[in-house]
């Protein structure tokens, strides 16, 4: 005869736990490990609390508070780009959980969760959902699909995760967060991983087998590349003239800038750089020719343009790097791809080295020892770069240090003061154009700007992020008013949480880059100021009072007022010297002025009006016919 169980009693060798608290208990005991280093895979959980799981998770979590830490967010999206962060500064080898309510809670990790997957970053989700078993139908804020009884608004993250799993019974959970960390450290696929979990499932208890709570360690891999491809690929450099290496994140996210120096030291390639992939190599590295690109350097550019071989590390080659398939135009130019993932190692018809970054360049750098490029081309880029650094320090410097800076002199100033120990993060407006034509990166992790998804709101919670994966390090957040009054929110986190995050706004009253680049299309900078409406109906008008600076202070951050170049200098000073959360405000030109920085050196696709009555956008469609006939397709 059977006894019946007492309720919280549990079978040998199974523990009786809630859905939600066999989930906290499982993340705190995963590890990752590369190189015989081991790090705690999820190193906390971000959270926003509501029904959906304020019960659940929120009470895991609160039962948990030794083993996982608690990090209180404002806003889900910024939760998501704060964990994204924090990754991308662990070299993807750590990251964070995200936990929010359901309904807008969960529909706002979207944009958060796509910047993660296009920019292969890894960031677990965890959303609240509605109830599995519907005992109420429905409940506040479900979407109710008239054709299908199982969709809920997570459904909206699917395409944009690289795992998606609804845990609508307990025991799913098993396979659903192994698969799920499989994916986290898969550098292959990594990305946003969601697990969507119904309220109700997450409160309901279960016999879990005390193995599925073990220490588990995934080993990240440095797949080799095919040794016949491999040869192709030495041979392929043997044989050019003018070879260029372009540098992605692949770079970064492998760690192989040591084996990245040691191939140009060999060989003396130079090396160009996307926004993801810049300081792969220090700036002062004689190979290091800087960005490539629309908002690249004209050395970069123009050998570009040159190329005979073209050897892409770590890179998706997106349109900004390509300029839109009008960049690289050799005659007989050819690509290599060296790239963890097959989709993007087989882009521009290239030979495919399916590999590990490091590994690759340490086994192509052995295939080719001895073989060096032509010395001429070693001084033609190098004469290049000597004359491009000359256009940088013109840009930086301020004649006059009593009037107010241009946006590239705020660049100057942080310039002459960081050391290596810095990290600069932007990602939006034209901040991002200045800084790859003009940054002096100094170390392989200074540089960190967001560009594959360039979501305006990102920069202060990814500061937060950054800071809290390198503890001690001084942190900039560099802010356009146009991003920061997207996403200020997290101020309140960071002067709660004590981050010592250092943010930098520039106002210029406007879109500065959106600005620009509807001139350049014909648009006549329509709707990218921040201007009172004159009487007429347009929006040329004094600039609107509004105080970011004040708004800032309002949130308990420490504001530095900078009027002038040598205002902004002392600020930054003291900024970077300070124990707690700190802001510099500087007002610079306007949105409708140019930033002072050169040019873009090369094209974007951004498609014009082909029929208008507007001088500027008939002018506009002119020389886009004249660009958009120079596209090439690499086959």
């Amino acid at each position: 005869m059977t006894t019946p169980r007492q309720a919280g009693s549990a079978p040998t060798g199974t523990r009786r736990l809630t859905t939600a608290q066999a989930l906290v208990a499982f993340l705190a005991r995963q590890y990752s490990e590369r190189d015989g280093r081991r790090h705690r895979l999820i190193g906390a959980t971000w959270g926003i609390f509501g029904h959906g799981n304020v019960a659940g998770v929120g009470q895991a979590l609160l039962e948990s508070a030794e083993d996982m830490p608690y990090l209180q967010g404002r806003n889900e999206q910024a939760m998501v780009h704060a964990a994204v962060g924090y990754a991308r500064q662990s070299r993807r080898l750590a990251a964070h959980a995200v936990t929010t309510s359901i309904g807008p809670g969960a529909t706002n990790l979207v944009t958060g969760a796509a910047l993660a997957t296009i920019n292969h970053l890894p960031v677990l989700l965890l959303p609240g959902d509605t109830f599995a078993t519907r005992p109420a139908d429905p409940v506040l804020q479900q979407l109710e699909v008239p054709y299908a009884g199982d969709v809920s608004v997570n459904d909206c993250l699917r395409p944009v995760s690289r795992w998606f799993d609804r845990i609508t019974r307990p025991e799913a959970l098993v396979p659903a967060a192994l698969q799920a960390m499989r994916v986290l450290a898969d550098p292959a696929q990594t990305g946003a991983v969601t697990l969507a979990l119904p309220q109700d499932v997450q409160a309901e208890a279960y016999d879990w087998p005390e193995d599925f709570f073990a220490e588990r360690t995934w080993q990240v891999p440095r797949a080799r590349p095919d040794a016949h491809a491999t040869a192709q690929a030495a041979a392929a450099l043997r044989a050019a003239r003018r070879p260029l290496l372009v540098a992605g994140g692949g770079v970064h996210h492998s760690e192989a800038e040591d084996a990245l120096r040691a191939f140009a030291d060999a060989t003396g390639v130079p090396v160009a750089s996307t926004q993801a992939g810049k300081g792969s190599l220090p700036y002062d590295h004689p190979c290091d020719i800087g960005g490539v690109g629309h908002t690249g350097t004209a050395t970069a550019d123009d050998l570009a343009r040159s190329a005979d071989l073209v050897i892409g590390v770590g890179t998706r080659w997106s349109d900004f790097t390509t300029a839109s398939s009008t960049l690289f135009q050799g005659e007989q130019v050819r690509f290599v791809n060296i790239n963890v993932t097959a989709f993007d190692a087989h882009k521009m018809s290239g030979l495919s080295l399916v590999a590990d970054a490091r590994a690759a360049l340490q086994e192509l750098t052995a295939a080719v020892e001895g073989h060096q490029v032509d010395a001429a081309y070693t001084a033609e880029y190098g004469e290049a770069k000597a004359a491009w650094e000359r256009r940088v320090t013109a840009a930086f410097t301020a004649p006059d240090p009593e009037v107010p800076p241009t946006q590239p002199q705020v660049l100057g100033a942080l310039d002459s003061l960081v050391t290596p120990d810095d990290i600069l993060v932007n990602a939006a407006g034209s901040l991002p154009g200045d800084l790859h034509k003009l940054w002096r990166a100094r170390s392989v992790d200074q540089y960190h700007v967001e560009y594959g998804y360039s979501c305006m709101g990102y920069e202060i919670p990814a500061a937060i992020g950054v800071s809290m994966a390198a503890p001690g390090r001084p942190v900039w957040a560099l802010v356009g008013d146009g991003t920061y009054l997207m996403n200020p929110t997290e101020i309140v986190t960071a002067v709660q949480e004590g981050v010592p995050i250092k943010m930098v706004i520039l106002q210029n009253h406007g879109y500065a880059s959106i600005g620009g680049l509807s001139e350049s299309v014909g648009s006549e900078r329509f709707g990218t100021a921040y201007r009172h409406r004159t009487a007429e109906g347009t929006f040329t008008g004094a600039p609107l009072p509004v105080d970011l600076a004040a708004n800032a202070q309002s949130l308990g951050m420490r504001v530095l007022r900078a009027r002038s170049v040598r205002d902004l200098r002392e600020a930054l000073v003291e900024a970077r010297a300070a124990d707690g959360p700190t802001c510099v405000y500087v007002e610079t030109e306007t949105a409708d002025t140019v930033s002072g920085a050169p040019g873009a050196q090369a094209w974007w696709d951004v498609p014009v009006a082909e029929t208008a009555t507007r001088p500027s956008a008939v002018k506009a469609r002119e020389e886009y016919d004249r660009q958009a006939a120079t596209r090439r397709r690499h086959l």
